[in-house]
């Protein structure tokens, strides 16, 4: 990325951000829900049939893959109302970088995400949760789950812009919600019916929450899945952004 596209990206990193500012209602409810999430299904609706040791060991990796999956509203209605608004033919008017808005949008959905991890992480530690995988296998982790983030978001950006307008995001959010509840962050596959167990290890996502649990150093945790891990959200992505930047650059004026 040259010079010209970072400076780009970067304003409107901070565009993003200081909607913050005016909006931090939007920031509190995305960093609340996770939390509540998981706290429910650790107190109220946990048990884990056959896992091993501890239930909320094995939930919390689960609960920290599916915090990156949902919560891409929030970016997805910024990207429709921006289009429906003029922004978006505003900005293209300008000599900016092709997907500068896009970039710097994702950015500041990362940090969002960033901060999303370092709440859940704390409430985790609070109900007894503990990493035991070392000081490397603890920041692995946390790069799978933020690679993750960051392939699930273009998808969302990708989608924002067929669907055009903010009424149509809620229909095409529903989408992630088979992602995330089909999927190993509640239960093991091995404890489903065999044609659902396959399917679930085949979900990107479960994939992404068993390498963190190893690397996290979960006493029942397979190992082998880092690679799958990295591979998915990389082809995700390889399909995905050059998409989005395409329907962009495509969008009329």
């Amino acid at each position: 990325m040259s010079g010209y596209a970072l400076t780009d990206s970067w304003t409107m990193t901070r565009r993003e951000l200081a909607h913050w500012t005016r909006q931090p209602a939007q920031v509190l409810v995305g960093l609340v829900f996770p939390v509540m999430l998981l706290l429910m299904f650790g107190y109220l609706i946990g048990g884990g049939r056959g896992v091993e040791g501890e239930y909320v060991d094995y939930l919390v990796p689960g609960m920290l893959a599916l915090t990156m999956a949902f919560g891409l509203e929030s970016t997805m209605l910024a990207v429709t109302q921006d289009l429906n608004k003029g922004v978006i033919d505003r900005f293209r008017s300008m000599p900016m970088t092709n997907g500068a808005v896009l970039v710097g949008r994702s950015a500041a959905d990362m940090l969002q995400s960033a901060l999303s991890l370092t709440v859940m992480i704390g409430v985790a530690c609070a109900l007894g949760w503990r990493a035991h995988g070392g000081v490397g296998g603890f920041l692995g982790a946390l790069g799978l789950l933020l690679l993750f983030r960051f392939a699930m978001l273009w998808i969302g950006i990708y989608l924002a812009m067929v669907a055009g307008k903010p009424e149509l995001v809620q229909a095409v959010q529903i989408l992630v919600w088979p992602v995330g509840f089909l999927s190993n962050a509640f239960a093991l596959p091995d404890s489903m019916p065999s044609w659902l167990g396959t399917a679930v290890e085949w979900n990107p996502m479960s994939q992404t929450a068993t390498a963190v649990r190893d690397l996290f150093g979960w006493p029942g945790a397979e190992s082998g899945h880092v690679g799958a891990a990295v591979l998915w959200p990389v082809i995700l992505l390889a399909v995905f952004f050059p998409l989005a930047l395409r329907r962009f650059a495509h969008l009329s004026r």
